[in-house]
């Protein structure tokens, strides 16, 4: 019995251990930044599209890929509903808000549940990576599905990721899959840029701050592993009603007290 333990302890970390693979960049880019929670619901593709914006607010040319292959939102958040072009061989983005986009959601019907296996979960992340053509960007943001499972082991395995963001509630449940993400992205060689506190807190009428998910959660485990903090973004009605109309807030109200967090998020990732 101890044997086969000890075959087995060896098999799973002989798997977890780096090895270098051939990165590619991701033609039409030059820098590529993974947004990226271990935890679902947390607010991620929101933050990263309102980041895509406000890194345009800088002056930078900005695309988004929506690599979530099991939940895809980008649609949604952008009010795109068209599909895109292809020549045969290659997809060409979705272009709107002078910003480009791609997401398995502008290819499959929206109520078409995604049920895939590993194999074609790979398949799909190959054909977003090497087969979508993007024009002259500085900035791709990859908005990545939650866990620390294919799709991510995929990216960092295939592809030259320039820094990862990862983002999380101060909640104690979403801090602990946190740092699994950490964790993971330290093993593979992917460089965390900072870490972000979404949902941080609540602000009411009465000006009174409501730390509904706990407080300072992010700040701490930062600090435990030695990684950045980027920003503090509390809960706002205005960011949600923003994303459900398919305008994000930092593109709609760039001078709104929230857009100027996210402005100031990109200025470091800048």
């Amino acid at each position: 019995m101890s044997d086969n333990k000890a075959k087995i302890s060896d098999s799973l970390k002989e798997k977890a251990t780096p090895k270098n693979f051939n990165k590619n960049p991701i033609k039409g880019t030059k820098f590529t930044v993974m947004v990226s929670s271990a935890k679902g619901g947390v607010g991620k593709s929101t933050f990263a599209i309102n980041l895509a914006f406000a890194l345009q607010k800088l002056g930078k040319k900005i695309g988004l890929l929506d690599a979530d292959v099991y939940g895809p939102s980008l649609p949604k958040i952008i009010g795109i509903n068209e599909k895109p072009k292809t020549d045969g061989k290659f997809l060409f983005p979705v272009e709107k808000y002078g910003a480009q986009f791609m997401s398995l959601g502008f290819l499959v019907d929206d109520k078409t549940p995604m049920i895939w296996r590993g194999p074609m979960v790979i398949s799909a992340i190959k054909t977003l990576t090497e087969k979508v053509l993007w024009k002259n960007l500085d900035y791709l943001i990859i908005d990545m599905p939650p866990g620390t499972g294919d799709t991510q082991l995929t990216f960092a395995q295939s592809v030259k990721i320039d820094g990862s963001i990862i983002v999380s509630t101060p909640q104690e449940l979403a801090l602990a899959d946190v740092i699994r993400g950490i964790q993971m992205f330290d093993k593979i060689g992917v460089k965390i840029l900072g870490l972000v506190d979404n949902m941080s807190f609540f602000e009411g009428e009465d000006g009174k701050k409501y730390n509904i998910f706990g407080t300072d959660g992010v700040e701490k485990t930062a600090e435990k592993f030695k990684k950045n903090l980027l920003g503090k973004i509390p809960l706002h009605q205005d960011l949600r009603k923003c994303s459900d109309e398919g305008k994000p807030l930092t593109l709609k109200k760039p001078d709104h007290e929230i857009s100027k967090i996210f402005i100031k998020i990109a200025e470091k990732i800048i």
